[in-house]
């Protein structure tokens, strides 16, 4: 439906209903005038209500995360003592029954412990998944890191430098990736850690992170490093490229002012796709027990615990199994709409 707002020698000039009218857009245009490819992401991230809800999810999750002393310290309970098997806790308060299931309903969900205790031990469920989602998602954090930071030095020197240099680094890239990774990081878990440990012994919880961390980096780099490298190889060619080449600068300057900040929209949509799936290959692998063991908290053994009373107590692993679910969902909408923001033509 159209309706003539003015007619001038003949001329018909009509507004279609919702289309917004030219003084409005020249308004916009001038108002964007000016401001830096980052202001102008940013503004485009805003107007996305679902990227600003998951990104304040995602926000929130970390900040419980790093909280997590003070949040259990406040609740007056810990992941660690067992409140099914304490002989002054369990005469006060009794969690489980004569067969080690808890008491009450869903799980043991009560106002001393508001998600329910674990069958057999009596452990407080909320203070477990607090420090499990601490573990998770640091550890997530610190291995998506040196990944991104590994696969984009390596992409930027073959894609740049090309001839052999991108030969041998192509050669071994594609060794990593012969690798069948979930194979190897149930197979590489013990080696590593039967090389600095005693296996009479028990490991300590941090050389197993250190372990999980150099398991993960070898086997995970791979995808960015071959991201970069086929960016680079379409920008190189490029006329500032080429410019810069003219003018004198060095190589070193070239990648850092030229190249680096045109690849910065893929890494950030790769960070934003991948630490979500560094969570869940950590969860992995301390649910087939090859990462955290007891008494550390983390999500996969929670999940592994869950699997085991699966048929006597199910509400076990519904308080870290929603709270997975919730933050894998929502990093992935959020990396929908950062991609979205950083290359407007690509939207929804």
């Amino acid at each position: 439906m159209t309706s003539p707002i003015g007619i001038e020698g003949g001329g018909t000039s009509v507004q279609v209903d919702g289309e917004q009218e030219p003084q409005t857009r020249a308004e916009e245009a001038k108002s964007l005038e000016g401001r830096s490819p980052g202001q102008l992401t940013w503004l485009r991230f805003k107007r996305d209500r679902v990227g600003v809800f998951c990104a304040c999810v995602v926000i929130l999750y970390f900040t419980i995360a790093l909280l997590a002393p003070v949040i259990a310290s406040l609740y007056g309970k810990n992941p660690y003592t067992l409140y099914g098997q304490d002989p002054e806790y369990a005469d006060a308060h009794p969690v489980l029954d004569e067969f080690g299931l808890p008491l009450g309903y869903f799980g043991g969900v009560s106002g001393s412990h508001w998600f329910g205790v674990e069958p057999q031990f009596g452990r407080d469920v909320f203070t477990m998944l607090l420090y499990g989602m601490r573990t998770s998602l640091f550890m997530a954090l610190g291995v998506t890191t040196l990944l991104m930071v590994t696969g984009i030095l390596i992409g930027l020197i073959g894609g740049y430098f090309g001839g052999r240099t991108d030969y041998w680094l192509g050669r071994v890239t594609d060794f990593f990736l012969s690798f069948p990774q979930q194979l190897f990081f149930i197979a590489f878990m013990p080696v590593v850690t039967a090389f600095f440990v005693d296996p009479r012994e028990e490991t300590p919880t941090y050389f197993r992170a250190l372990a999980i961390l150099i398991v993960l980096w070898l086997l995970g780099w791979m995808g960015m490093a071959r991201l970069v490298r086929s960016t680079v190889l379409s920008l190189r060619e490029r006329e500032f490229v080429e410019a810069a080449k003219v003018a004198g600068a060095s190589p070193w300057r070239i990648v850092r002012k030229e190249i680096l900040p045109n690849v910065v929209s893929p890494i950030l949509i790769q960070f934003t796709y991948q630490l979500p799936s560094t969570i869940l290959t950590i969860a992995f692998l301390s649910f087939v027990g090859v990462g955290f063991v007891e008494p550390t908290p983390d999500w996969g053994r929670m999940f592994a615990t869950g699997a085991d009373v699966a048929e006597q107590d199910p509400a076990f692993m519904f308080f870290p199994g929603t709270a997975l679910v919730i933050f894998v969902l929502c990093f992935n909408l959020l990396g929908d709409s950062v991609r979205d923001a950083l290359d407007p033509k690509s939207g929804r």
